[in-house]
């Protein structure tokens, strides 16, 4: 499998059925609510990831520079909505995506998103672009899944998708991972090169030339929602905390676990 062929070809990713249709049915009202929309939108990352593209296309006039779905929301008009949601590659059983329990997958994900938001917070960079960069930086998993679902099974007898060392692993085994899938995506889609670079580097983002402070922001708040998700005790949780980013930041252990907990047997729906 080699990355520049999987984005040439990249695999339509599935979106989460139950915001696929609620965004129907709120878009069938005369006057859709803006705020409904975005929470919505804000629950799926493959959703949300193809209104930012769709408001970053040129014929809007802001080219790369939406970050964030409310933005999104002020640019793109009804018709282009309904057009987006009604194409939505929906998943709804475990075989929709090979070796990933997508309903973990979007909870996950969503974790990670609201995550990047407090913790962007904190540190004073742009909350927009965090919770974009975190709801959308695992995209690449899905991708690479439904690529070579063999090979990724096989990769994930050794560590399952969401484990912390996934990403290395990936990287030591093909000669990418996941992280380089979702910026090479997101370039594909012409979001924001913020974003690009923040999604490409968060795995190690102290390997990038220029130290991105917004792939450090996603990388405190990925280790966040993985240990949440695998639910690692405190003593893990202590020994696998990335000090050094916490160090650039200003962020210690303390701040990160004391940052906006959720409800994991709640439904993701943004709220």
């Amino acid at each position: 499998m080699e990355l520049q062929a999987l984005l040439a070809q990249p695999p339509r990713l599935p979106s989460l059925p139950r915001a696929v249709a609620l965004l129907m049915s709120e878009l069938a009202r005369p006057e859709p609510s803006q705020r409904r929309l975005s929470q919505l939108f804000a629950t799926d990352p493959s959703l949300a990831a193809r209104l930012l593209q769709c408001a970053n296309a040129p014929e809007h006039g802001v080219p790369g520079q939406i970050h964030g779905i409310a933005e999104a929301l002020a640019i793109v008009g009804p018709g282009q909505l309904r057009g987006l949601i009604q194409s939505a590659a929906v998943g709804t059983t475990s075989r929709s995506v090979p070796g990933v329990n997508l309903q973990q997958f979007w909870r996950y994900s969503l974790h990670a998103a609201k995550m990047a938001r407090s913790l962007a917070g904190l540190v004073r960079h742009n909350p927009l672009a965090a919770y974009s960069a975190g709801l959308l930086h695992a995209l690449g998993e899905l991708a690479l899944h439904l690529a070579d679902p063999a090979r990724m099974l096989s990769i994930a007898t050794l560590a399952a998708p969401l484990d912390l060392r996934r990403g290395l692993l990936e990287q030591h085994l093909l000669g990418f991972s996941y992280a380089q899938v979702s910026a090479g995506l997101a370039r594909q889609w012409g979001l924001p090169q913020d974003v690009v670079d923040a999604l490409r580097h968060h795995i190690t983002p102290f390997d990038n030339e220029v130290y991105e402070p917004l792939a450090g922001v996603l990388h405190l708040a990925v280790w966040r929602a993985r240990v949440q998700v695998l639910e690692l005790g405190e003593r893990a949780a202590m020994v696998s905390f990335p000090g050094e980013v916490g160090v650039a930041l200003g962020l210690d252990i303390d701040a990160v676990l004391q940052q906006d907990p959720i409800d994991w047997s709640a439904p993701a729906d943004g709220s």
